[in-house]
């Protein structure tokens, strides 16, 4: 870092475009970059108070399934209508990106914010979905063990993860992490396979306190006013004077939010804030293992996020470890928030030895997809790791994929890795079969389409665009509006699409006294503005609306909006289109304004364990983070055609293939 305050042009062209210089690196940077990554599920819990509130507990149970099969309810001493709709405004500010403006360079407005596209309890979660899957020697054409992970989050310039090999005395490792926190999360070393996705405990709580009116910065606790810990801090602004931030702790956590007139205040408890609790952690101890025992033991030390392990080494192994910090809460859910004065504490944190484990499965694979995947043991749901899981599409697909006794190839592993078949719009369409074709030609024609879409979301599919349009954007929130009391519905949103298809399928007095009746009537009616919005967007030639059109993958840079015209293309990357969409394997998800991709898996990985030259890898847009190397996007176009790389790993195949050499030699 000396080095380049010597030569600025060292540095990436972003630097010179902001006018600063980096500061040299500490080791509390490790600490305070992202330690609240992939929270969960404080969004959740204010959803859920906010719901009940208007429309009650059968609508929010509407609103999002809980399982396993679990009946909530409103913890003794807390108004649900008490908890206001911007108590969650400086966390989700603290996650969401920045947009860059010139008036913000010039200093004459704040930062502005992305926004949320979805309601705020879906912001982490579905850009946190991913897929793994171990499969052993007997499912292997080669009679070795295979491991499969594709991390999803989202998308954008550099990329999230970075494929590194690590050598060094007693360390000899390869696969991806993230460039600021330490280790590799997946990957292998030359005895064991690793990969992980998200595993759903419930790691977050909101605690909710009545403030002294005579002295706001007491909050009531055991029946006395306790004091908060104030901290005032003086934050550095360039061309002006310092801006001075007061910071309150109470001892459950930090204060989110405050009512003064009211006599409120909100705090977060997370096990993110806890010792220990830096991401991925544990990558330092498991990435040296080499065997089940010592596996499990670096489990015992992950703290967050919450993560579902596999497992798979050169004896022919495979396993299913979940880990993360889980609170153990005595007397409640964990599911709404709760009354800070002392009635609802956390009881310590249950040992990884409590969590389910799975080793050597008799299916001879096992897989992953941020699906409720608990056993359906009474003791297991005693725990209360957590109630709000990933939709099961992802997950019921593997199975399809999987099932039986056939053998696999790596080459079949990545392609069920790339997988774009969605089982939502299996069932979705399958309601159709019995409906009358309407009279108009253009519906009739739609309805033939979705009727013969063989539940593909291909790139040249115009049954992937028609249905993604048709249930997402207008079959939901229809059976929302029928379902939901008015009050709710901008809360309910597009609602559970587990819900939504259950009720679809099995119709009952909620849609209407002719439940059926009902339901084919909105079944129908939404063709109407599916057509209609297809028409306004790609023509009226139903042939040209293939799913590519729609969804594309452009990756801007964070600085895009203030850079020189004639590098905005070069710090940019995209458009392309791209296969998938949100509920199959290979996941695209695209938001709802554009269709525009924004997340999914940029790094993916598929190895046969034991043979390490059949190791292959993706990432997106390159593995460089400099927009001038040749490396910042030659990876793109692959990734978006699922095309992968071996991930090299004997040093004479590294040495054969290497283009470029980088020594780091201490300054004087």
């Amino acid at each position: 870092m000396r080095l380049t305050r010597e030569q600025p042009a060292l540095l990436p062209p972003e630097f010179a475009l902001l006018g600063y210089q980096p500061a040299l690196w500490i080791p509390a940077d490790v600490v305070r970059i992202r330690s609240h990554g992939l929270a969960s599920n404080v969004t959740a819990e204010v959803a859920r108070a906010r719901t009940v509130a208007i429309a009650g507990l059968e609508i929010d149970a509407f609103r999002r399934a809980l399982e396993p099969a679990w009946q909530t309810r409103v913890p003794d001493g807390l108004d649900p209508a008490i908890i206001p709709a911007g108590v969650l405004r400086h966390y989700t500010l603290a996650r969401e990106a920045l947009v860059f403006t010139p008036a913000m360079l010039r200093g004459t407005s704040p930062p502005a914010r992305t926004g949320a596209v979805e309601p705020p309890e879906a912001i982490g979660r579905h850009a946190s979905e991913s897929n793994n899957f171990a499969l052993a020697p007997s499912r292997s054409t080669t009679g070795r063990a295979i491991l499969a992970n594709d991390p999803h989050r989202a998308h954008g310039v550099p990329s999230l993860r970075y494929f590194a090999h690590l050598s060094a005395p007693g360390l000899d490792v390869v696969g991806a992490g993230e460039p600021f926190l330490p280790g590799v999360s997946l990957g292998h070393n030359r005895t064991i396979a690793f990969g992980l996705t998200i595993f759903a405990i419930d790691q977050e709580d909101l605690y909710v306190y009545e403030t002294n009116p005579a002295a706001p910065d007491e909050y009531r606790y055991a029946g006395r006013w306790e004091p908060m810990i104030v901290s005032t801090e003086s934050i550095a602004v360039r061309g002006a004077a310092p801006r001075s931030a007061t910071l309150k702790f109470t001892r459950h956590g930090p204060v989110i939010y405050e009512d003064t007139a009211g006599h409120r205040a909100y705090a977060l408890r997370a096990a993110w804030l806890q010792p220990g609790g830096v991401p991925y952690l544990a990558s330092l101890e498991y990435q040296r293992a080499t065997h089940w025992d010592a596996f499990l033991a670096a489990m015992n030390r992950h703290a967050t996020p919450p993560l579902n392990y596999l497992y798979a080494d050169t004896a022919g192994n495979i396993g299913w470890a979940p880990s993360g910090l889980a609170p153990v809460r005595p007397n409640w859910d964990g599911l709404m928030p709760v009354p800070g004065d002392g009635r609802y504490e956390w009881g310590g944190f249950r040992s990884m030895d409590e969590l389910p484990r799975v080793f050597n499965p008799p299916a001879g694979w096992f897989g992953t997809s941020n699906e409720m995947n608990l056993p359906p043991a009474p003791a297991v749901t005693a725990l209360k790791l957590g109630f709000e899981w990933a939709d099961p599409a992802r997950a019921l697909r593997q199975p399809q994929i999987f099932g039986g006794t056939r053998t696999f190839s790596v080459p079949e592993v990545i392609a069920a890795q790339t997988d774009i078949t969605n089982v939502i719009g299996q069932r979705a369409t399958a309601l159709l079969a019995h409906l009358p074709p309407p009279t108009e030609i253009s519906l009739a024609a739609a309805l033939r389409t979705l009727r013969a879409w063989d539940h593909r979301a291909a790139r040249d599919s115009v049954g992937a665009t028609i249905c993604n349009v048709w249930f997402h954007r207008h079959v939901r929130p229809a059976v929302v509006r029928r379902v939901v009391p008015a009050a709710a519905v901008t809360l309910v949103g597009n609602g559970s699409a587990v819900n939504i298809l259950a009720l679809l399928e099995t119709p009952d007095a909620r849609l209407g006294p002719e439940p059926a009746k009902a339901r084919d009537e909105i079944l129908l009616a939404a063709l109407r503005p599916t057509v209609d919005e297809l028409t306004k967007r790609l023509g009226p030639e139903q042939s040209q609306w293939q799913w590519g059109r729609l969804h594309q993958a452009l990756f801007e840079h964070p600085l895009a909006a203030v850079a020189p015209e004639a590098t905005r293309a070069q710090w940019n990357v995209g458009p392309i289109d791209k296969a998938g969409d949100d509920e199959s394997l290979g996941r695209s998800t695209w938001r709802s304004a554009d269709f525009r991709l924004t997340a999914g898996a940029s790094a993916r990985f598929v190895t046969e364990v034991g043979d390490w030259s059949n190791a292959w890898a993706t990432n997106s847009p390159g593995q460089s983070g400099d927009p001038r190397s040749p490396h910042y996007r030659d990876l793109f176009d692959d990734w978006a055609h699922d095309r992968y790389f071996p991930l090299l790993f004997d040093r004479p195949a590294v040495e054969k293939s290497a283009q470029q050499r980088i020594v780091l030699v201490p300054l004087p």
